[in-house]
C-alpha cells in the first residue's frame, strides 16, 4: 500500500504523524511525506522520504503577506481577533455560538488560515498524487491540501488530529445553523474557498473534504468531543525531532523535579509568548524557597534578560520532553499538544497556561479528571503559580488522577496495532 502524509510546514503538526508513518513503513508499506520546501530537512531528519510541494515562501512570510492583504495590520492583531472569537465560542462557558458568531469566525479566522496554510501546496500535491497514486492519504487536521489530492486521485483519506476536534465541533453547529438561515444568507466562506479548488479539478464539494473518511485521535477517549464523525483511537507516542539525553538526566533528581516549558513555536511567533520575562522572573523568585528542582526551557536571548536564577533552578535552551517528563513530579506548559499529551502519557500532573484554541477543554478535562490545574494567561502571577505548584506536589489526588489517565492511554492501540485497521479502511474508501 502507498501512503501519503501531508502537513503544512509546521514542525509540531508534522511531528504528530511521525510515529504513525514509522509504523506503516515497518509494516512494509511505501510512505511519502509532502509539505512545503521549508519542512524538507525536518522530514528527512525523521528518517522519512520528503516530497516538497508549493513555493519556497515560508509559512511566516505567507502569513505576514496575507494579513497585510486582509488589512489586519499585523499577525499579532489577526491572531488576537480570531483567538477572541474562538474563546467566546466555548460551550463550556455556557455560551452556545450563534450564526453571526460562527460566520465571523469563519470569515476572519478559519478560512483565511486554511488558505494561508494550503493554497501554495495544492497544485504540486495533485500533480505528485496523480503520478504516485496513493492508496491512502493521512493529512494533518489543518492541511486540507491532502483531502483535495486524495479526492482527485480516488484515495481513501483521514485526518490526524493534533488536539481536541474543536474545528469539527464548530463545523457541525455551523452547518446546523446555516440550514436555518434564509437562502440568501447562508454564506459559507470555507466551502467557497474549497469549491474554488474542487471546481478546478472537476470535483463535487463534499464535507468529507473537511472531515476525512475517518479521523485518528490521540487523546484519551474520555476527552473526545461528540461530533458524529468516525474516530480511530491511537496511543500518543512522543516525537519532537532529533533528541539527545544529556548526562544531567541520567539519574533520579534529588528533589521533586518540575519542568516549565512554553514550546518552540514562540521562537518564531512572538505573539504566542505566554509569559513576559518580567513575569517569568517573578515566578522563579516565587518558588525559589521550595524544595524542588525547577527546569526551565528558555532561549539564550531571554535567559540573558533574567536578573537572577535561583539555586533550585536550571535554565536550558531545549530538552527533549520524552527524556525529562518521566522523571518529573509536575509539568507547567502552554497547552501545546506535545506538552499536554506527553504529560498525560507518563501520568504526570500538569499546570496549563494556554492561549490554544482548546484551552478551555484542556482545563476542564484536567479539572474533572483530577490530573492538573489551569491558569488563564491574563491571570498569571508568580504567587498563583507557586500556589498551584504547592497543590500539585502536595496533594496525592493529582498523582492518582494522572495515573488513571495514563492507564486509559495505555489501553489505546499503538500506531503499529492500528496499521491493520488503516489497511481495511484504505480498501473500503478508495475508488
Amino acid at each position: 500500500m502507498r501512503v501519503l502524509f501531508t502537513s503544512f510546514p509546521g514542525n509540531t503538526h508534522f511531528f504528530n504523524s511521525v510515529p504513525m508513518a514509522w509504523a506503516l513503513c515497518t509494516a512494509g508499506h511505501e510512505v511519502r511525506v509532502a509539505s512545503g520546501p521549508e519542512l524538507v530537512d525536518t522530514i528527512t531528519r525523521a528518517g522519512l522520504t520528503a516530497v516538497p510541494v508549493g513555493s519556497a515562501e515560508t509559512l511566516k512570510e505567507k502569513t505576514q503577506r496575507a494579513v497585510k492583504e486582509m488589512n489586519y495590520g499585523s499577525v499579532e492583531r489577526w491572531h488576537a481577533l480570531a483567538g477572541t472569537a474562538r474563546h467566546h465560542l466555548s460551550e463550556s462557558q455556557g455560551h452556545l455560538p450563534g450564526w453571526e458568531d460562527l460566520s465571523r469566525l469563519y470569515d476572519m479566522g478559519i478560512t483565511p488560515g486554511a488558505s494561508i496554510m494550503n493554497d501554495s501546496m495544492i497544485d504540486d500535491l495533485v500533480v505528485f498524487s496523480r503520478w504516485w497514486r496513493p492508496d491512502l492519504v493521512l493529512w494533518d487536521a489543518a492541511s486540507y491540501a491532502g483531502s483535495i489530492a486524495a479526492a482527485v486521485t480516488g484515495a481513501a483519506h483521514g485526518r490526524v488530529l493534533y488536539s481536541h476536534d474543536t474545528d469539527a465541533s464548530m463545523r457541525r453547529r455551523f452547518l446546523r445553523l446555516k440550514a436555518e438561515q434564509p437562502p440568501g444568507a447562508r454564506r459559507d466562506t470555507f466551502r467557497e474557498w474549497m469549491t474554488g479548488w474542487t471546481d478546478k479539478f472537476g470535483l463535487e464539494f463534499s464535507e468529507d473534504l473537511f472531515s476525512g473518511h475517518f479521523t485518528i485521535d490521540q487523546l484519551p477517549p474520555s476527552f473526545r468531543i461528540d461530533t458524529g464523525l468516525d474516530y480511530l483511537s491511537m496511543r500518543y507516542v512522543p516525537y519532537n525531532g532529533p533528541a539527545v539525553q544529556s548526562e544531567w538526566l541520567w539519574g533520579d533528581p534529588c528533589a521533586p523535579r518540575l519542568l516549565m516549558t512554553f514550546g518552540l513555536s514562540v521562537r518564531d511567533w512572538s505573539y504566542l509568548q505566554i509569559m513576559s520575562v518580567e513575569r517569568l522572573q517573578q515566578t522563579l523568585d516565587a518558588v525559589a524557597d521550595l524544595d524542588i528542582e525547577l527546569v526551565v526551557t528558555l532561549q539564550a536571548e531571554l535567559r540573558e534578560r533574567l536578573s537572577r536564577i535561583p539555586a533550585n533552578t536550571r535554565v536550558t535552551d531545549f530538552v527533549p520532553l520524552q527524556c525529562i517528563v518521566p522523571s518529573c513530579s509536575a509539568v507547567i506548559h502552554q497547552g501545546s499538544p506535545g506538552g499536554f499529551n506527553i504529560s498525560l502519557l507518563y501520568g504526570v500532573p500538569q499546570l496549563v497556561i494556554s492561549i490554544a484554541n482548546d484551552a478551555h477543554l484542556k482545563s476542564s478535562h484536567l479539572r474533572d479528571s483530577g490530573a492538573g490545574l489551569a491558569i488563564a494567561p491574563a491571570e498569571v502571577t508568580g504567587t498563583k503559580i507557586r500556589d498551584a505548584v504547592v497543590r500539585l506536589l502536595g496533594d496525592p489526588a493529582f498523582q492518582a488522577g494522572a495515573r488513571r489517565l495514563r492507564e486509559e492511554i495505555l489501553r489505546q492501540p499503538s500506531p503499529a496495532e492500528l496499521v491493520p485497521e488503516l489497511e481495511r479502511l484504505a480498501v473500503r474508501h478508495r475508488r
